[in-house]
């Protein structure tokens, strides 16, 4: 958000908000948020569902879908026309605007005995394996965690879902299969007798592909009021929820990064009348802006707006910001603020080795003319380690050929037409008129080769501190592919192939030179992948390519009586891969389960703040 946005925002958010109305009265957008009774919040009992007796589709509602493959080739085209798409109309499909006129309330959450606990998960909408095995976690009563002292750690009562609930993109389709079902499956109703959990969901940028048409159908409040035991009360895409101990949590939707809108500001701005100097809030974002700032200095801009518009004046701290995005845990920290990143609920392993020492927040480099003093956080914690991280990297040599088959595929294609160009301009004048007919310009081979090398490499926009780097590295690869497409040309001409009679030489160079160099061209590509990642260019990439499933996790919060709240990050290290039936289990137990136990460990310490 720019100055500009920023002064007529304020103007605006000082209209009269309608305070003193009568309790119950409808709410709309300009008057007071209700704070409802945590028993206004129970959902409808859920229709006991029939327990399905096999792991089959008709049985259980929802297919069970395999890891996205990232790398594969139409996956690449409509995922980059949905995000084209995204950019270019964000603005015309934005909903938010809309939630103007939606009920809205403050929610709340109370601790009858002393003692409350959530749960946070972020970035889970991927493969079944992974997904569900930290929705299993996530549904079980407690949890018996190594490390951790004081017995079993129980089951929240209400679950924060932090963006990117779905991949690659946001359907009505892809969210039973991926988010809906796996989390129905693991928590079909509440045990008899017990308080129903509550989720609530911020969306991320793959909820926002479709512009956030799907996921208002599924976690805003609608006659479908539940997600099989877990129930759905949120009445907008973003919301506040007071907790007890006088902590409050405040989750944003920041549109993939745009702006703030104008009934999100509304809303908080009149949820900011509730807080004051004792008042301690968690602030929940759909992307780690502290930790993006460090390349994009602009991306810090809307939260540093908020914390200095909305919560500073109120005499409020923030001693905690939530994140998911980044599929890995990470934590930066100084004594009055703790910056965590914990985006392993199912989606790929992202890498942490290149996670910088320390951060300045915000950036220094902000163009913001109107901004916070800059502080510096240092990184205190990681999951997985940056040596496990760098091992991952290592093995983008044998996941990429094995789980992107389309994309080997692809660039065999690619290599058998541009050694055919190649060998047809070294012999020139040979063949027949079909043949030569048949052949590709070199020149164009060559330019689709290059520029499909540069434009993989993603050159930031110019505002970007890489923006160099990248066309660098991007053309080097595409002069490497290239050069493999020059050797398997010299090789080919010393085969007897090219000399068959038309169209012999075609079929040959498909059937056999094509699966060799499409190896072979995979194999560049990871390499590619591996240096460039060095350099922290295609980071993204590099891990994306090989799907890692494993090294997951989430944070189960503990609000004690005396106030003070102690986060417990939680790892896991191998998900689980081998399911089986509950046919036969009560209402409210799991129809899936795993066919061997899923241990759970601390990533690190447990981390209180008060």
């Amino acid at each position: 958000m720019t100055d500009d946005q920023a002064r007529d925002s304020a103007d605006r958010l000082t209209a009269p908000t309608g305070a003193g109305r009568i309790p119950g009265q409808p709410t709309t957008a300009g008057r007071e948020p209700e704070t409802a009774a945590p028993d206004w919040e129970r959902c409808s009992d859920p229709t006991p569902p029939r327990r399905p007796k096999s792991l089959d589709p008709q049985e259980l509602g929802y297919t069970r879908r395999a890891r996205v493959p990232w790398l594969a080739p139409l996956l690449l085209v409509i995922t980059g026309l949905r995000t084209l798409l995204a950019l270019l109309f964000g603005a015309y499909l934005d909903k938010r605007e809309l939630q103007g006129s939606l009920p809205h309330r403050i929610h709340r959450q109370t601790a009858p005995d002393g003692g409350f606990w959530f749960d946070y998960v972020a970035d889970l909408g991927d493969g079944f394996d992974a997904t569900y095995t930290i929705a299993y976690l996530l549904s079980r009563p407690e949890l018996a965690v190594a490390g951790v002292d004081g017995g079993p750690l129980p089951r929240g009562r209400a679950l924060i879902m932090g963006g990117d609930q779905v991949y690659p993109t946001a359907s009505a389709a892809a969210y039973e299969d991926r988010c809906k079902g796996p989390y129905e499956s693991a928590l079909p109703q509440p045990a008899p007798g017990a308080e129903m959990p509550q989720l609530f969901a911020i969306p991320g940028n793959h909820d926002w592909y479709d512009g956030l048409t799907a996921f208002l159908r599924l976690f805003v409040r609608s006659r479908d009021d539940n997600i099989g035991g877990w129930c759905t009360p949120q009445t907008r895409s973003y919301f506040a929820i007071e907790l007890p101990g006088d902590w409050w949590l405040l989750a944003l939707d920041g549109q993939t990064g745009s702006y703030l809108d104008d009934p999100q500001l509304t809303y908080f701005e009149q949820v900011s009348r509730h807080l004051g100097p004792d008042s301690k809030v968690i602030l929940a974002t759909p992307e780690p802006s502290w930790v993006k700032a460090v390349d994009h200095p602009e991306a810090y801009d809307s939260i540093d707006y908020f914390l200095r518009k909305m919560i500073e004046p109120t005499g409020a701290r923030v001693p905690l910001m939530l994140s998911g995005d980044l599929h890995h845990y990470a934590r930066y920290a100084r004594p009055d603020r703790q910056l965590i990143t914990c985006g392993g609920g199912g989606a790929y392993l992202y890498p942490t080795h290149h996670l910088p020492p320390r951060i300045e927040v915000p950036p220094p480099d902000t163009r913001s003319r109107k901004s916070s003093p800059s502080r510096t956080y240092e990184l205190a914690a990681r999951f997985p380690d940056a040596a496990r991280s760098r091992r991952y990297a290592w093995g983008i040599f044998g996941r990429l050929p094995l789980r992107n088959p389309g994309f080997g595929t692809l660039l065999g294609t690619l290599h058998t037409l541009l050694m055919l160009a190649m060998a047809g301009t070294a012999v020139q004048g040979a063949g027949s008129t079909e043949q030569r007919l048949f052949s590709v310009p070199l020149l164009g081979m060559l330019l689709v080769t290059l520029l499909g090398a540069a434009f993989f490499a993603k050159p930031p926009s110019v505002g970007g501190k890489r923006h160099a780097r990248h066309w660098i590295l991007g053309v080097t690869h595409g002069l490497a592919h290239v050069a493999l497409a020059a050797a398997g040309t010299w090789a080919w001409l010393h085969l007897p192939f090219y000399r068959w009679e038309w169209p012999l030489p075609a079929a040959a160079a498909a059937v056999l030179y094509g699966p060799v160099v499409g190896f072979l061209a995979s194999e560049l590509v990871a390499t590619y992948l591996l240096v460039a990642g060095a350099f922290g260019v295609n980071l993204n990439e590099l891990f994306a390519a090989q799907g890692i499933e494993d090294s997951k996790g989430f944070l189960r919060l503990h609000i004690a009586a005396d106030g003070s709240l102690t986060v417990y990050p939680l790892a896991v290290d191998r998900v689980g891969h081998r399911w089986r039936a509950e046919p036969e289990g009560p209402p409210h137990a799991a129809w899936i389960s795993p066919q061997a136990p899923i241990p759970v460990r601390l990533a690190e310490p447990p981390i209180t703040l008060r």
